[in-house]
């Protein structure tokens, strides 16, 4: 039977909306974090379970002034209460960040949605709508008196530019969860229990300038490296959508930079690359393909003096893959904390990053449910209100005996 939920509708959506309100790109959510510890402190959180990590200090991102970001991830840890005091700890997260296209958001209820009034911007539903899921959760349980194990509530820093926050946690401050539930997505009913591995690199490509009107058969195009290697890479099936005997995955060289004036051979090229599938060993088939493409094209462009370029691939992996049992314990307690609901769990792989990719990693086995989130990166992005209080109400289910 669907449940009241734990704080008043009113004030779980203006909730929302003062954290959609406020600029925060990755690396820049100090201010959203400050909000955040405010209303717990002023609810009564103690102020020694309140800690920030260090994970900005030991993310590779950079701002564009080429500083760390402002914030590491915050952690609050809430002793177990009641019934609960000796049950396993269990973990509520979310991401703080948003892209860049929400800065400037001025949110608004219209009728079933909130939006954005200027139309120039996208909402922030991702993620502030998970981290006002959580922040709820934790103001309804300093307000009551519900049994409850003990809790961990995480809010991350730098999910949209490549999961570092996450990455980068500082694993034992977190307090050692059993199971765990990420709040990041669209429907409620959607149980995201597995993701994609990501290798992402940056290829430098060097070759040799000369004129080229008097002499072009000088020089070694950079420009014609790079476009053999990528065509290789076509042609052999390795870029795009990959399907082979072996395995299933994607490759994408999604930017190319390169020269600077038509009457100079190119003499530098730099590709910013990626390769996604949720099997490691195939996963890394494509990234072998990568570097045989490029290997084959510095060999095919030669100049008249008998000189060729090189290449330098500078990669790694981004995050990997994971996929948890359909019968483990998060996917289990929240299938059941769904029906409880009177929804029915669709359970669901993504082909993208996730926090969980990286949570599952540490150890942390992490299941990501949605929070009404609808056209996320987009200026038309919408919050569905319904959803939004009903992920609450689920989560708060997930954080109590109760549930």
């Amino acid at each position: 039977m669907t449940a009241p939920n734990p704080i008043p509708d009113d004030d779980a959506l203006d909730l929302v909306m003062r954290l959609m309100a406020i600029p925060g790109r990755s690396g820049s959510e100090g201010r959203v974090m400050q909000t955040i510890v405010d209303t717990l402190v002023e609810a009564g959180t103690p102020a020694e379970a309140i800690t920030f990590d260090s994970a900005n200090q030991r993310s590779a991102f950079r701002t564009a002034e080429g500083m760390p970001g402002e914030s590491g991830n915050l952690i609050v840890q809430l002793p177990g209460r009641g019934a609960g005091r000796d049950l396993p700890r269990r973990m509520l997260s979310s991401h703080a960040d948003t892209v860049p296209i929400c800065v400037g958001c001025k949110p608004e209820r219209r009728g079933d949605l909130v939006v954005s009034t200027d139309p120039k911007t996208g909402l922030g539903g991702d993620d502030r709508a998970g981290c006002a899921v959580v922040l709820a959760t934790a103001l309804a349980l300093l307000q009551s008196e519900a049994d409850h194990p003990p809790l961990t509530l995480l809010w991350t820093v730098q999910e949209e530019v490549g999961l570092h926050g996450a990455r980068n946690v500082e694993v034992e401050k977190l307090g050692g969860p059993a199971l765990a539930f990420n709040f990041d997505g669209g429907s409620p009913a959607k149980l995201t229990v597995g993701a994609t591995g990501g290798w992402r690199a940056k290829i430098t490509i060097t070759g040799l300038a000369s004129h080229a009107g008097n002499a072009p058969e000088r020089g070694v195009s950079a420009v014609a490296i790079a476009s053999l290697a990528v065509a290789d890479l076509v042609r052999g099936g390795w870029h795009g959508l990959v399907e082979k005997p072996e395995g299933r995955g994607a490759c994408n060289v999604g930017v190319i930079h390169s020269g600077a004036a038509t009457n100079v051979v190119a003499d530098e090229a730099t590709l910013l690359v990626e390769a996604r599938s949720h099997d490691p060993a195939f996963r890394e088939q494509i990234v072998q393909a990568i570097h045989q493409s490029f290997d084959s094209a510095i060999a095919a462009v030669t100049s008249a003096d008998g000189d060729h370029g090189s290449v330098e691939i500078d990669g790694r992996v981004d995050y990997e893959s994971f996929r948890l049992p359909d019968d483990s314990p998060p996917v289990a307690v929240a299938s059941a904390a769904l029906g409880a609901e009177g929804l029915t769990p669709r359970i669901a792989v993504t082909n993208g990053g996730i926090d969980a990719n990286w949570l599952n990693h540490h150890g942390v086995p992490t299941v990501t449910l949605g929070c009404g989130q609808r056209n996320i990166h987009m200026a038309g992005e919408e919050l569905d209100v319904a959803e939004f209080l009903q992920a609450i109400r689920i989560a708060w289910r997930l954080a109590t005996v109760a549930g």
